[in-house]
Formats: C-alpha cells, sequence, structure tokens
C-alpha cells in the first residue's frame, strides 16, 4: 500500500489528539475553543479522506467524503477566530469588527451540509464539491479569501509581538501557516483547473502532519500559552501576506504544470512534501532569532568593521522617538527597538514617580513573570531609586551585592538559562535618576562589548532627553490650563461685579423713589434682567468645553446695543446719548458682544466725575460695522495707554480687578475685529469697535 494513503490517518489522528491536549488547560480562552474546534474540523476532514481513500466502492467513498466535506466547510471560521483571538488583549475589539464576516463564514457549514445532504436542481446526486461547475468555484474561492484572510490576521499578531513575546508564538504561527497555505495552494489549483486533484489530499495530509509536529514543539516549549499584544484594528493595511498572494496565485498554475511534465502526479506528492518541509523549516530559520545573530556577527566579522552601524542606529531612535507624544509611547518603542537592535528578548523599562519616589513598570517585551505568592509585582521600593542615584552608565545587574540590586534582580526576571547577564541602564539627568532599563535574556548569552555598552549609554542619555521633553511639555500644558482657569474665573468675577453694580445703582434710588409705582416696575425688571444675566454666565461657565463659533447667529449691533444698554440700568447724574445708524448685520456670539458693550459703558461711568456724558454710536465703515463708546471724564494718560490699558489684573480704580477691557478686546478680536483708544487727561476717552459685516467674513 502507497505510504501516502496513511498518511490522512496519521495527521488527522495528531490534529485530534492535539485538539484534546489543548481542553487540558485550566482557563480556556476564547482562542483555545476556536483553537480546539479548527483542530477537530481538520483532523475529521483527513480522517474520513483517508477512510474514502480504502474504499471500495462507490457508494462508500461518498459516505466518507460527504462528512470530510462537511468537516472542511467548518475550517474557515473556527481559524479565523483563532486568527482574531489569539495572543491578542484587545480580541473584543477584533470580534466587533468582523463579526459580520465571521456570521457569513458561519452560516458556510450549515448550506454545505443542506446541499450536500439535499442537491440544488441541477447538481449531481453526489460528490458536486468535486466536479467542475461555477458553484465549485465560487465555494473554492471562499476558502481562498478566508485563508488570506486568517493567514493575514496572524501576520499582524506576529509582527506586533516583539522579543520573548514572538519567542513563544513563533512555532504555533508557523504550523497554522503552514497547514492553511498549503489548503490555499490547494483551492487555487482547484480554481485555476476547475476541478480538484486527488494527489494534492495527500499533500494536505502531510501538511496537517507537519504543523501538528510544530504544534507539539510548541506545546513542549510554552504549553501553547498566549500573550498579551495590542495590534493595529487596520489588519489588511501594510500586510506582506496580501501583497504575496497576488503573485503566487500568479505563478502557482505554470509552477504546477512544469512539475507534472517533469514526473507526474505521482512524483509530485514527494516533491511537494520535501518543498513544504524546506519551506517551514526556513521560515522556522528566519525567525530564529540565534540564527539571526550568528549570520550578523559572521557579516560583521568579515566583511564590516564597527559591529554596530551608529548612525544607521542613532537615526532610526531619534526618527521613531519624535513621534512619540507620552511617556508610555516612549517606554515602549525604546523597549522595542532596543530589543531588535541588540537581540535582547527582554527589555523592561521603569520609570520614578517624583512625588511617591518609586519606580513603577511601564513597559516590556516580556510578559511580566509572577511572584513566589503569585501576584505580579510591577512596583521597586525607594532603596532601588536610592541606589541608582549613584550609577551613571549601564552595569551588570548580577554583580550588585546590595539589598537593592536583590530587589532589582527578583523583580525583572530571565526566561532563558543562557541569557546572559542581566545589564541595567540608568536614565539620569544631571544628577536626578529618572528610571532604569533592564536587559535580560540575549540571543546565545552574548557578551556586551565595551561599543555597545557606549552605544547603550548613547542611547538611554536620547531617552532620557525625550522623557524631560515630554515631561516639560507636560507641566507648560497644565501651567496653560491653570492660567485659562485663571483667566476666566477673572472674567466671571468681573461679570459678577458689573451685574453687582447694577443692583447697587437700582438699590441706592430705592429709598427715594419706592413709592412710584413705575420705578418698582422698573426695579422689577432690572432684578429679573440681572438674574439672567448671572444665569447666562453659569450656563456660559459650563459651555467652556464647546466650540468658540458654535453659539455665534446673525445679529444687529444696534438691537445688541439697546439691549445692554437696558440692562445697564439708571445712570444717575450721567447723560447717556444713542446716536445708532442702520448697519447690516454681523455673525456673533450676542451675550458677548453685549459684554463688550456694557463693559465700555460702565468704565466709561466710572471715569466720569459728579456729572458728565456718554455717548453711543454705531456706524459703517466699508466692509465693517462700527462702535464707538465716548465720555467726557478724567482720561487716561499715555504712559497707561501704552503700558497698562489691555493687560490684565491692571486698574486705575480702587475697587477694579483690572480684566473688563482685557476681555472685551479679547471678545473683539476672536470676532474677527479690533479696538482702537484715543484719551487725553482731563478731557475724556473714546473706544472705538470694529467688527467684520456678515458678508465680509
Amino acid at each position: 500500500m502507497n505510504v501516502f494513503f496513511l498518511l490522512p490517518f496519521a495527521a488527522g489522528l495528531c490534529s485530534l489528539l492535539l485538539a484534546v491536549i489543548s481542553l487540558l488547560r485550566r482557563k480556556p480562552t476564547a482562542a483555545t475553543w476556536c483553537f480546539v474546534a479548527g483542530m477537530t474540523a481538520l483532523g475529521a476532514d483527513s480522517v474520513f479522506t483517508g477512510l474514502s481513500l480504502r474504499a471500495a466502492q462507490t457508494g462508500d467513498v461518498v459516505a466518507w467524503l460527504t462528512p470530510a466535506f462537511i468537516a472542511n466547510t467548518f475550517v474557515p471560521v473556527t481559524w479565523l477566530g483563532f486568527s482574531l483571538t489569539y495572543s491578542r488583549s484587545n480580541y473584543p475589539e477584533f470580534l466587533a469588527r468582523w463579526r459580520v464576516v465571521l456570521a457569513l463564514f458561519a452560516l458556510l457549514p450549515v448550506a454545505a451540509t443542506l446541499a450536500a445532504i439535499a442537491p440544488l436542481p441541477g447538481m449531481p446526486e453526489s460528490l458536486w464539491w468535486l466536479r467542475p461547475s461555477s458553484i465549485t468555484t465560487t465555494l473554492n474561492a471562499i476558502f481562498l479569501i478566508a485563508l488570506v484572510l486568517i493567514l493575514t490576521n496572524l501576520e499582524q499578531t506576529f509582527r506586533a509581538a516583539v522579543g520573548t513575546m514572538r519567542w513563544r508564538i513563533k512555532f504555533v504561527v508557523v504550523a497554522v501557516a503552514v497547514i492553511l497555505g498549503t489548503q490555499l495552494y490547494v483551492r487555487s489549483q482547484a480554481i485555476l483547473f476547475s476541478a480538484p486533484d486527488v494527489a494534492f489530499w495527500s499533500v494536505e495530509a502531510s501538511a496537517l502532519l507537519i504543523g501538528c509536529f510544530f504544534l507539539g514543539v510548541a506545546h513542549l516549549r510554552t504549553g501553547l500559552t498566549e500573550i498579551d499584544v495590542y495590534p493595529s484594528v487596520a489588519v489588511l493595511r501594510s500586510s506582506f501576506t496580501v501583497a504575496i498572494v497576488g503573485a503566487y496565485l500568479f505563478i502557482v498554475g505554470v509552477l504546477a504544470q512544469v512539475v507534472s511534465s517533469v514526473g507526474g502526479a505521482q512524483i509530485f506528492q514527494f516533491q511537494a512534501v520535501v518543498v513544504i518541509l524546506g519551506m517551514a523549516g526556513l521560515a522556522v530559520l528566519l525567525l530564529s532569532d540565534r540564527a539571526r545573530q550568528k549570520i550578523q556577527t559572521l557579516v560583521v566579522r568579515h566583511f564590516s568593521r564597527a559591529q554596530h552601524d551608529s548612525v544607521r542606529i542613532w537615526t532610526l531612535f531619534s526618527r521613531r522617538l519624535a513621534a512619540v507624544s507620552d511617556q508610555a509611547t516612549l517606554c515602549t518603542t525604546s523597549a522595542k527597538l532596543i530589543s531588535e537592535t541588540f537581540d535582547v528578548l527582554s527589555v523592561t523599562v521603569w520609570l520614578r514617580d517624583e512625588e511617591k519616589e518609586l519606580l513603577f513598570l511601564k513597559a516590556s517585551t516580556s510578559p511580566h513573570a509572577a511572584q513566589a505568592d503569585g501576584v505580579t509585582s510591577e512596583t521597586a521600593s525607594e532603596r532601588v531609586v536610592t541606589g541608582l542615584h549613584g550609577s551613571g552608565a549601564p552595569f551588570d545587574l548580577e554583580e550588585l551585592t546590595d539589598n537593592w540590586g536583590d530587589e532589582l534582580r527578583q523583580l525583572n526576571p530571565t526566561t532563558f538559562a543562557t541569557g546572559g547577564n542581566r545589564w541595567c541602564v540608568p536614565l539620569r539627568a544631571g544628577d536626578d535618576c529618572l528610571g532604569v532599563m533592564v536587559l535580560a535574556d540575549r540571543v546565545n548569552g552574548a557578551i556586551y562589548t565595551l561599543e555597545e555598552l557606549e552605544l547603550l549609554k548613547c542611547i538611554g542619555d536620547h531617552i532620557t532627553s525625550v522623557l524631560l521633553n515630554l515631561r516639560l511639555a507636560s507641566e507648560v500644558s497644565r501651567a496653560k490650563e491653570l492660567e485659562a482657569f485663571r483667566m476666566v474665573s477673572a472674567f466671571f468675577v468681573h461679570d459678577l461685579k458689573n451685574a453687582a453694580a447694577s443692583l447697587n445703582l437700582m438699590l441706592k434710588n430705592l429709598p427715594v423713589h419706592f413709592d412710584d409705582p413705575a420705578f418698582r416696575a422698573d426695579a422689577l425688571r432690572s432684578i429679573g434682567n440681572t438674574a439672567k444675566r448671572i444665569d447666562d454666565m453659569i450656563a456660559r461657565l459650563s459651555a467652556l468645553r464647546q466650540r468658540p463659533d458654535a453659539m455665534r447667529v446673525e445679529a444687529d449691533l444696534n438691537q445688541l446695543v439697546t439691549e445692554a444698554l437696558d440692562k445697564v440700568n439708571d445712570l444717575p447724574n450721567v447723560e447717556l446719548t444713542k446716536e445708532l445708524h442702520p448697519l447690516p448685520p454681523i455673525v456673533a456670539d450676542r451675550e458677548q458682544i453685549q459684554s463688550v458693550v456694557t463693559n465700555l459703558v460702565l468704565n466709561a461711568r466710572d471715569a466720569l466725575g459728579a456729572t458728565g456724558k456718554i455717548q453711543v454710536r454705531t456706524a459703517t465703515q466699508g466692509k465693517r460695522v462700527l462702535l464707538s463708546v465716548i465720555d467726557n471724564g478724567c482720561g487716561m494718560s499715555p504712559v497707561f495707554l501704552k503700558e497698562s490699558l489691555f493687560r490684565p489684573f491692571q486698574s486705575t480704580k480702587k475697587k477694579g480687578i483690572g480684566i473688563g477691557l482685557f476681555q472685551a478686546r479679547a471678545i473683539v478680536q476672536a470676532h474677527g475685529g479690533g479696538m482702537q483708544v484715543e484719551s487725553e487727561v482731563g478731557k475724556g476717552t473714546t473706544f472705538l469697535v470694529s467688527l467684520p459685516a456678515k458678508d465680509a467674513r
């Protein structure tokens, strides 16, 4: 009997055995259940296919190939679910984004079962999926798309891992890629030649057996454990899998024809198995950190003078670190770059908290090991911080004999016994230690050379400078927020002061004119208007996060001036005149513009003596509208106009807080306008406000 007829049984049994072993985990995850379902589907398909190859009667062949076909239709949904959940901490987000695709692939087994039991009209009575037709071509195309999506997702997960994370999942990714990559090849052949070739069944079984071997190796190394990575949700972008599939589909038909012409299908089976083994071995070799380091060492020893291209490394670090915007991203990016540059699988970054004087774990390329009591510690004590203050250059952690060295070694355990000594790179700014990077598990346990230690120190200094810049930017941002809060508070208090001044004027006249019904009605109206103003100010204060343009509407400046003057109440011993000319509409925040008018009128009143005049005028000038507030009060000196007038908290009034004119000019400028002042001591002051008309914006 041909040995290839036994391959499906061996591959199927190995696949089912791995599915059972995976269930022995204490807490199966979503990826575990998908893996079990996927391996069960592949195993059942392989066993049923093997039984059909041994069948002597046509009826027996149909009886075995039908459940094999149904089992195979579960491959897309189960393995796509596995690729979306395996080693992804944010897998619920991916499941939500892919729910429609998963639902479509989940319907495939149901439709296949119904079609296998009761073929559609026009279909053959049995094994229709093995015969040329548009339906079988469509089915193979669906399988092809699913396989590409699965391999793309696994590629994205692998690319997001780094250091010992990549080491833990390497053989699982290679195994699934071998199994499903072979199925992708077989499906492409079925599409190109419109019919499947029985010889490929043994090739699929061989690939499944090879994949089970790699999965067994992965189980012995890590127990098929998962890691926590956060790949981008844009899975199909910048994917190597998607890039090569098109070229692969183009050349696969030509290669198949060449192989067939050389030795026929029987020879092709052996050649295909050899090719699959060679490709799998090459993938493992290329993903091996030890092999990559040996190749690099050979090249450096014979073809290069320097051990590292310092200029290239420095440029890479500068470009990557220039794009970070927060400390967490800085630590993650730095750990990954150091891991890739120096072939260090475990790089851990600790930063000091300035308030608590403790070190906190910020990033690591290796899953943080648990302590003896089963609790993971992410904090180093104050004695570690104190000990690091005396370290300026990279040092060997294994050589420390102090207590803080024991604590740091315990917090940064090694994964490999042959990973060499752990080294620390302090992050120092002058005499201040901001943190430390711990390097462990170097590939082949290679010893750090003097050149590498100097390069690590330079990189540490560069990371420290970026960290200082981020902290300084954060402090500046907080200072700006505090200043903005103070400014808004000052505006609010000033508006309240104006409202209180209006009430005080009314209260002073109340005893004299209380018996006048008209005065009482006017007083009640004034109190209501003032209360409404205070309510509006509180509402505007709670809406500060809105866009400035959100409250701007088309308005008539004359109407805004009239309403603002009505809110000022009576001005005793002040002759207030209005000269309002027809104006084009403006786009403005009504409350803010009325606040400007109120500020200017109240300032003019405060500048008057026992008696005085205030004139309020409006006019047009080109495509702008003008507002003038003129008084004949005490006026202002040229020095005050130049140096203090629009500066906050500068005032010539005894009870003034010096914010009104600053606020008024800020509002006018925010509306695209300007404010000019003319004043002469003893003669008065003129404020001229210009705003763009609606058509001029």
